[in-house]
Formats: C-alpha cells, sequence, structure tokens
C-alpha cells in the first residue's frame, strides 16, 4: 500500500480466493468517483486504454463508485474479507405480496391523498363526486384501485401498466363505470397532461454527451426500424382490417412506438448488476426509445391534422412541414430561454423549472391542438425538454441526478393509473369482433417480427455481438405508454364532427392499439 505522502489513486489487492487451483482474486479498489484502469469499461478503445486517457463518462457509469459485484439492493455478494452473510429473512420478507414498511407507508400516503381530494370534490361538486352514481366519484374510484392493481401486479413480475389496464378493463365490462357527457372532455384532457409528461420524461432522460457521441447509431436504430414498423402495421392493417390508407398510417405510427414505462424498469435492474454499461447499451436503448416516442406522437398528430383537416389542398399539403417548422421553432426557444429564466443558483430555480416546463409543454400540446398543427405541439414539448436537459448538465445536474426530472417522476406517479386504468374502460368486450381481434394481433405480430429482424441487420457492423443485437430489438417490442396515451385520442378526434364511417375506424383504432 502507498504512503500517506504518495497516495496512489488506483490500487490492486491480492485476496486469497478458495478456488481448487489456488490462484488469487485481484479486487480493484477505485479512488474517487471512477478511477480508469486498462481493465475499466470506461476506456472506450485499447487505444485510449494504452494512452491513460479516458473518455467522459454516460449516463450508463455510476455517477458514484461502486463495485462491480454489487447488487440491485446496493450490498455486494462479496468484497475484500470473502462472502457476506446474508441477511436472515422474516416470514413476513417471504410472503411476496405482502408490502415493506415503506411501501405500506407509501400505499397510505396515496389513500389518504385520494380522500382528502374526494373530500374537496365533493364540497364544491356535490352530487357528481357522490358515492351514489357520481361519474367523479367512479372515475377517482376506479383510478385508486387501478394504482393497487398496479402494485400487485409489480408483486408479480409484471408490468404495473398491465394491473392498472385490467383493472380498467374489468370495471367497464362489469358496469362499475360509466364515463360520459362532460365527462369525456375531462379524461380526454386528463389523458394530454400524461402525455405531456410522458414526453418531457424522455426528452429529459436523455443523456446529452451519450446521445452526441452515438448520435450516427441512435438516429440509425431509431429511425429505420420505426419506419418499418409503421409500413408494415399500415399495410397489414389496410388489407386486413378494411383501414383507409390515412387512418392505416396513423395507426401504424402508434403502434411504432416503444413504452418507456415498459423498458426502463427492467433496463435500470440490468445496469445496477453491470451488464451492457461497457458497451453503452442502456444509453442507445433509451435513447432510441425517447425518439421513437418523439417521431410516433409528432407523425401521429400531423396525419391526423392532415387527414382531419377541411382546408384548402394547399393548406393540407404544407400541413405537415409546416407543423414539423413549428415544433422545432418552439422546442429551440422555450428551451434556450430556461438559459436565463430562473437563474441556476435561485433558490426556487428547481420549482420554477419544473413549472415553466410543465406548462410550456400543456401551452404547446393544447395551443397546437387549436390553431389546427397538432404535429407541432409533441415535437416542441419533447425538444425543449431535450435542450433544458443539456443546459442544466452544463450547469451541473447529471441526468440521473437531475432534480427536475425527479420531479416528473412524481407526476407520473399520480397520471400513471389515470391514464391506463381509464385507457382500459374504453375496451368494451361487447364491441369487439373476434374475427377482426386476430387480425389485428396478426398485423402486430408481423410487424413487430418483421422489426426484430431488419434491426438485427442494421445493427451489423456495430460493436454488439449477436445475442447484444437480439436483446435491444426485443427491447424495442414493448407497447403501452405511448399506444395508451394516443389511441383514445383518435376517438376524440372524430367524436363531435366525425362521421359514423370515422367513428368506427376510430374504435377500430383503439383496439389495435390497447
Amino acid at each position: 500500500m502507498a504512503s500517506s505522502d504518495n497516495p496512489m489513486p488506483h490500487s490492486i489487492l491480492h485476496v486469497p480466493n478458495s478456488n481448487p487451483k489456488g490462484e488469487e482474486r485481484r479486487v480493484s479498489l477505485a479512488v474517487g468517483d471512477n478511477a480508469p484502469s486498462k481493465d475499466n469499461p470506461a476506456f472506450e478503445n485499447d487505444d485510449e486504454a494504452a494512452n491513460g486517457h479516458s473518455t467522459k463518462r454516460s449516463s450508463d457509469t455510476h455517477r458514484k463508485h461502486k463495485s462491480p459485484l454489487a447488487l440491485p439492493n446496493g450490498f455486494p455478494e462479496e468484497n475484500v474479507y470473502g462472502k457476506q452473510e446474508k441477511e436472515k429473512k422474516s416470514l413476513w420478507d417471504w410472503l411476496a405480496l405482502m408490502p415493506n414498511g415503506e411501501q405500506f407507508a407509501r400505499l397510505v400516503a396515496y389513500m389518504v391523498i385520494g380522500l382528502l381530494i374526494w373530500s374537496i370534490m365533493y364540497v364544491l361538486l356535490g352530487q357528481d363526486a357522490s358515492p351514489k352514481g357520481g361519474q367523479l366519484f367512479q372515475i377517482a374510484a376506479m383510478c385508486i384501485v387501478a394504482k393497487l392493481g398496479g402494485w400487485l401486479a409489480t408483486r408479480v413480475r409484471l408490468p404495473a401498466l398491465l394491473g392498472m389496464l385490467v383493472v380498467g378493463i374489468i370495471a367497464k365490462n362489469v358496469g362499475l363505470i360509466t364515463v360520459h357527457g362532460e365527462y369525456e372532455h375531462v379524461v380526454s384532457d386528463i389523458r394530454k397532461v400524461a402525455l405531456v409528461i410522458i414526453l418531457i420524461r424522455a426528452g429529459l432522460d436523455l443523456d446529452p454527451s451519450a446521445t452526441r457521441k452515438l448520435f450516427g447509431t441512435i438516429l440509425k436504430l431509431a429511425l429505420v426500424p420505426w419506419l418499418i414498423e409503421c409500413c408494415m402495421v399500415a399495410i397489414l392493417s389496410h388489407f386486413l382490417l378494411d383501414l383507409p390508407w390515412g387512418w392505416a398510417f396513423m395507426l401504424g405510427s402508434i403502434e411504432a412506438a416503444v413504452s418507456p414505462a415498459v423498458v426502463v424498469p427492467g433496463l435500470l435492474r440490468l445496469r445496477l448488476k453491470g451488464f451492457g454499461v461497457a458497451k453503452g447499451i442502456p444509453t442507445l436503448i433509451l435513447a432510441v426509445t425517447g425518439i421513437d416516442d418523439a417521431f410516433s406522437v409528432a407523425a401521429f398528430g400531423v396525419i391526423s391534422s392532415v387527414m382531419l383537416t377541411s382546408g384548402s389542398l394547399l393548406y393540407t399539403v404544407t400541413l405537415g412541414p409546416a407543423s414539423v417548422l413549428l415544433g422545432v421553432a418552439y422546442g429551440l426557444v422555450w428551451g434556450n430561454m430556461t438559459r436565463f429564466v430562473p437563474k441556476q443558483h435561485d433558490p426556487y430555480a428547481v420549482h420554477l423549472r419544473v413549472l415553466l416546463l410543465f406548462f410550456g409543454g400543456l401551452m404547446a400540446v393544447l395551443g397546437s391542438e387549436k390553431i389546427g398543427y397538432e404535429g407541432a405541439g409533441p415535437l416542441g414539448v419533447i425538444l425543449a425538454s431535450y435542450i433544458c436537459g443539456c443546459i442544466w448538465m452544463e450547469q451541473g445536474w447529471e441526468v440521473e441526478e437531475n432534480p427536475v426530472a425527479i420531479s416528473f417522476e412524481v407526476f407520473w406517479l399520480i397520471f400513471e393509473p389515470i391514464l391506463f386504468g381509464m385507457t382500459g374502460t374504453q375496451i368494451d368486450f361487447s364491441q369487439i369482433d373476434p374475427k377482426i381481434l386476430w387480425k389485428a394481433i396478426l398485423c402486430i405480430g408481423v410487424a413487430a417480427f418483421i422489426r426484430i429482424f431488419f434491426t438485427i441487420i442494421i445493427a451489423i457492423g456495430s460493436r454488439l455481438n449477436l445475442k447484444e443485437k437480439i436483446f435491444i430489438s426485443f427491447s424495442w417490442m414493448a407497447k403501452a405508454t405511448v399506444q395508451a396515451a394516443l389511441g383514445p385520442v383518435a376517438i376524440d378526434l372524430v367524436r363531435e364532427h366525425g362521421s359514423e364511417e370515422e367513428k368506427e375506424y376510430a374504435r377500430s383504432l383503439l383496439m389495435v392499439s390497447s
């Protein structure tokens, strides 16, 4: 060991190991955040390792040094003194469906908050919030039960959104909830708020340094497979479901999106174990997921604007490019504004940035819809969020430690059961034709298989091996969040002024996307 006068930034301990050959186990101890060496995956290639230079850390490298043997719960399985004794578990720990003390307290907090909100609504609105047939009470109760359903799904290693969706489907088909009248518009507005939160989180989760470093690969793996799946869904749904080409491509833009709510939790667990970190696989998957969502939402907005517009031919032709330009302009202006407002060291900077980003995004989505450029708003939101993340990273906020992103995670905890629970209530089994259902499954399955195949082909030439190519291809098959947010929007667009034929197309689109 080095003396205090000449400290060693990186040392190797030789620890006896109990293997048959009597070899010594080398345990690397790094001082500081991440001390690079030739054996450290922080190096991009062997040349950099030989020169002793390390590349800039991406979000895949832990901000604080952790043992490569660390488990998800933060306790290493082994240390320099040998194997740790595992903590004895009580009877309650073995009951998988029982929450621990922290989780139980959190559930109680959710219930108390929900009860307080309902009490206030009952005082203000009266009968609408009454347990006896009040629509608002039905919606609130369903969302609370959906949250519990999501928690139960996580207990059996399923995505929480699946449990929430099932709760909504059951509530609708057994007659526990009926939404009509003005509350249809309320639910529609809530879905738009949830969409804004999804887009903001997607933009903030993109690591600027890693995105710039892997820009070509990310763009290639995001755009080409997305375009292939979108076109395949459109072609198959046109011939199998008899959808017009406009509605078919609208469905394709929805189905080509990747669900971050499904991908991110599992990916973070793998990243904590160190899988794929050296090659930047988690960053690649997260970046492509965010860009895919941006493509899908923007394309859906542009296609729906062109389809449902009643303007002149010139207006219809220029609507798509104009929506893209307007969205990019809004994102650039609103994102760069946060460099100056509020000031970096303002004690209220976090709160003000959260409010500016949220209300700016909400105004973009609602405002673009009001002026007939639906595709501009979502594109502007995700671009503004990404620019904000770049600026705040320059000011010292790392991607994984961004307090604004953490605030939107809390918002998502509130709106997730509302979004998926209410999406489940849109599915009525009595109106589903089994023949159409099987055709819809065929459309999605064939398109997904073709996307997987082409993603593997496109990844040829990268540093990924075959297993890693297959893994990233399957990880982008997750569908849920964007589909739940955009599927019901088609019905909202034709509810008041659409023909019966268009309403039938919208119901088919919702059934497939759900």
